[in-house]
């Protein structure tokens, strides 16, 4: 016993597999958490600063196109997400060997995920802006900043690749630095590219993009000293089908899960989009603080999403159902917590991003606040459940609880159109609502399982 834990020492991974599960869950969301919080002000501070320092039509341009951000960087987020998942299946059952023919493979596929998705997303920018109905107003605001996020992708999805490798052995500290580092980076470029060169939204982009270039090319420098033995050497680069499709067959159902729920943002975003650039402006600022305020659930999420994976892959399925209970428990107690907070602090929080109080903006973003506020709870649980899925190598039905949501908002959009702005924001806990139907009741079918102690499991 003393000799394996050693051994996990050494690659990382032992608060993973041998610690208490709420423990080993906590302690591993902890730096997560913090780091989330610092990526949240790579689009805060754009959105602050163009706020404040632009314009509010400007600020409406950007929030324009959050939706189509969502859908391609949400693409780019799952996929390396979905390859992580193996590296940690493998580290679990603590085959080093197959876990550098996993960051081979992980390497070679995001190289090509970024040639493909960047070409396809900066050619389709203008299209899918003009589909969602974009006041021709913020339209030049949303193509000249979404164009530039677009064509520096290959920064985003280079980062979270190295991230989600080192977060499925273990580290979630080492990403924080850097994200720590590439926000205060971002903030500083944001400032310099809007102030001294009066770059606005287009500015405030190109840092965005070269602040998180510079993250990824550091974290990927120190991680190669910190953690020499998990990186590939001269025979694990040898192109391999079976692996790529190893690593796709859990990405791709991931990534087009992320898809398929931003394309269910999109359409009430071009729901949204005809009721004006006052209600674009408020719904954008409430979004800013939708992502702060759910940053405990995605970090407890994307720790289940590891916690799940290795311990599925050193065949403890006791261990995951005790950590899934624990998650759902903090995840309770945050879900309360954002609640309280979006109720009595939702309008200050809104104000943030506004150069000036407009009463209108504000209540358009309070409403959202509080509607999702209510239903914050199904939101924590809905993201839990889905990632312990995910890390048990389960893609398909996370994908499918993604068409569910996407199809819920398309008729919530529809049927609460004559409740006005409101209804259309009730569309998106009604989503919610049914995806985790689904996904809960697909947990208790494998229960008797993957979640079965007599379970064979094969990585």
């Amino acid at each position: 016993m003393g000799a394996a834990v050693e051994k996990k020492e050494r690659m990382g991974i032992e608060t993973m597999t041998v610690q208490v599960p709420w423990k080993a869950i906590l302690w591993f969301s902890i730096p997560l958490f913090i780091g989330s919080l610092f990526q949240q002000l790579y689009s805060m501070a754009d959105a602050v600063i163009i706020g404040r320092l632009v314009g509010v039509k400007e600020l409406a341009g950007v929030g324009a196109t959050g939706a189509m951000s969502f859908l391609v960087l949400g693409f780019a987020t799952g996929i390396t997400s979905g390859f992580s998942v193996v590296i940690a299946q493998r580290a679990g059952a603590e085959d080093r060997e197959q876990i550098r023919i996993s960051v081979a493979a992980c390497c070679w596929l995001c190289i090509a995920v970024t040639v493909v998705m960047t070409i396809l997303s900066v050619a389709g920018a203008d299209v899918l802006l003009r589909i969602m109905n974009t006041p021709d107003d913020i339209f030049q605001y949303a193509s000249g900043y979404i164009g530039i996020i677009f064509g520096g992708l290959g920064a985003s999805i280079y980062y979270n690749m190295i991230a989600g490798i080192l977060r499925a052995v273990g580290d979630s500290r080492t990403p924080l630095y850097f994200l720590i580092f590439s926000s205060v980076l971002n903030v500083v470029l944001d400032l310099t590219a809007v102030l001294v060169f009066h770059g606005g939204v287009e500015g405030a982009a190109f840092a965005t993009v070269v602040s998180q270039l510079i993250s990824a090319i550091l974290c990927h420098w120190y991680a190669g000293r910190k953690y020499p033995d998990i990186w590939p050497q001269k025979g694990h680069w040898s192109a391999s089908f079976s692996q790529g499709w190893r690593h796709l067959r859990i990405g791709l159902p991931m990534a087009l899960q992320f898809s398929v729920t931003a394309v269910g943002i999109m359409i009430l975003q071009a729901y949204l989009n005809g009721f004006g650039s006052a209600v674009i402006a408020g719904y954008t600022a409430a979004g800013k603080v939708e992502n702060l305020v759910t940053q405990p659930f995605t970090t407890l999420a994307a720790a289940m999403e590891v916690y799940c994976g290795q311990n599925y892959g050193a065949g403890r399925p006791d261990r995951i159902r005790k950590g899934i209970s624990s998650s759902l428990k903090m995840g309770g107690m945050a879900a309360a917590g954002m609640l309280v907070l979006n109720v009595v602090f939702g309008r200050q929080m809104i104000q943030i991003f506004l150069e000036s109080y407009d009463s209108a903006i504000v209540e358009y973003g309070y409403i959202y606040l509080v509607i999702i506020g209510v239903f914050s709870i199904v939101l924590c649980t809905l993201q839990i459940v889905r990632s312990a899925l995910q890390g048990m190598g389960e893609a398909l039905v996370p994908m499918a609880g993604g068409i569910i949501e996407l199809t819920a908002r398309w008729a919530g959009c529809i049927c609460f159109m004559p409740f006005g702005y409101a209804g259309i924001c009730f569309s998106t806990p009604l989503a919610w609502i049914l995806a985790l139907t689904l996904l809960l009741i697909y947990y208790k079918k494998i229960q008797g399982g993957k979640l079965n102690a007599g379970q064979t499991y094969s990585i």
